[in-house]
């Protein structure tokens, strides 16, 4: 009886304060309700243009309202140079990409583009197949475009952003970082990749609907590849000689603006008189491609977005990502936007290359590893001070045991206030970017 009423009195453990309740599914249904509220402007775009400005505005002054009283400026301020070159390195990928895509898209002329048959895709024929089968509503729902490209983006920095509220692991700079390192990387592979073999395009129609190019191949291609693209025994004659023989067929000659030192690219990217002087100005015409660019850069996109929120935060919204990320593989091979093949090596591609690059940025925690090794060293001198009953002993193995675990600051107060500013200012004015330039996916 008495050990009954001894349990009935034990207290209840304290409650969580307030900020960790975002860690404890807030931060799932923050990202719900922004996937949600944009998903509004199929459904009814008045109530859209009404709900995401203020859901903008809300998580824009959470995150403002928030940052004078996170703990861990001195951790984003040692990891911003390696956050500064971690952007200097994707956006020097993002180039080499967008000068390859054009190179892929040009050197084989409209000619080729329109008269390339598609490869056969075994993936959309069993989605085909799937749609004479399945209910009309889940097949729209598969055909609906609940996620694209700046939701993944958005996401991650929702992500990011969460580190003010405790959701994931200081630093935000670090899991940045990680994200956009493990990017440039999958971006420098994929440019690797759809540029040492040219595979038609799933859609013929695109490129002359795209691109003012040439009709006729480049001259490097009509040597290398025209003669021997359908005649099989000019290949066998080449495999035996390992030698081309063809020779460069008349064709109009090149247009070769002055683009100063930039005029290597002329025979890359191959412009013509109304595309324009600037060599600038013809990459940003260069977009996804129309060529099968083998892989799928969205879906590159989204893996590792998917990746960061299963090691970060978990979860169930981190199982309804990946639903997502499914759900946009799906419709990529659904319209025709890839091959089946280029999602699923982007799925897996993402999957290893972000488990490669956590030495940048982990969700494990050092702090306790350090403690935990500090506790090792001190441990017989810990049992030495409890059997001789010295509490000042053991009061002072304990402080050294937490100042492991502690961040050091090596900071001013003003220097953090100021880099604290500068932070929210600046990913703040990313995230109206990413608004404004990937709105279309």
């Amino acid at each position: 009886m008495a050990k009954a009423k001894a349990k009935a009195r034990r207290p209840k453990p304290p409650r969580a304060p307030a900020r960790r309740l975002l860690g404890f599914g807030g931060l799932g249904i923050a990202a719900a309700a922004y996937v949600g509220v944009d998903y509004l402007r199929y459904l009814s775009p008045a109530w859209h243009d009404r709900l995401q400005p203020a859901l903008w505005a809300a998580l824009a002054l959470a995150a403002a309202a928030r940052a004078p009283f996170y703990r861990h400026w001195s951790a984003e301020l040692r990891a911003a140079l390696p956050f500064l070159g971690s952007i200097a390195f994707m956006l020097a990928a993002f180039l080499c990409e967008a000068i390859s895509v054009r190179f892929v898209s040009a050197v084989m002329g409209l000619q080729w583009h329109r008269s390339a048959a598609p490869l056969p895709d075994t993936g959309q024929w069993l989605l085909l197949s799937l749609n004479e089968k399945l209910p009309q509503s889940i097949v729209n729902l598969l055909r609906a475009h609940v996620i694209t490209l700046h939701h993944y983006l958005m996401l991650f920095i929702m992500l990011g952003f969460s580190v003010l509220f405790d959701c994931i692991k200081a630093p935000g700079l670090g899991i940045a970082t990680r994200y956009m390192f493990t990017m440039a990387i999958g971006r420098l592979l994929r440019t690797i990749t759809f540029i040492a073999t040219i595979l038609p395009s799933a859609r013929p129609w695109c490129a002359a609907a795209r691109y003012r190019i040439p009709q006729q191949p480049h001259p490097w291609a009509q040597k290398y590849y025209v003669p021997y693209a359908s005649d099989s025994n000019a290949i066998r004659s080449v495999i035996t000689h390992d030698m081309a023989y063809a020779a460069v067929q008349a064709y109009p000659d090149e247009y070769r603006p002055d683009w100063g030192r930039m005029s290597f690219l002329v025979d890359i990217l191959r412009p013509t008189p109304g595309e324009g002087p600037s060599w600038y100005h013809l990459l940003k015409k260069a977009s996804g491609g129309c060529n099968d660019l083998m892989y799928s850069g969205h879906m590159l996109v989204a893996v590792l977005t998917a990746m960061a929120w299963t090691e970060a935060y978990g979860g169930w919204i981190s199982v309804v990502i990946w639903l997502l990320v499914l759900h946009s593989a799906q419709r990529e091979v659904r319209e025709r936007h890839h091959y089946s093949v280029d999602c699923i090596v982007a799925i897996y591609v993402g999957v290893l290359l972000w488990r490669m690059t956590g030495f940048i940025w982990s969700a494990r925690d050092a702090s306790r590893a350090r403690r935990l090794a500090k506790l090792d060293e001190v441990q017989s001198r810990l049992v030495h001070a409890a059997k001789d009953s010295d509490i000042d002993e053991i009061r002072g193995l304990l402080k050294e045991v937490e100042l492991a675990g502690q961040e050091k600051q090596g900071f001013s107060q003003r220097a953090i206030l100021a880099f604290a500013a500068g932070t929210i200012i600046f990913t703040l004015s990313c995230v109206l970017i990413a608004f404004t330039m990937t709105s279309d996916g």
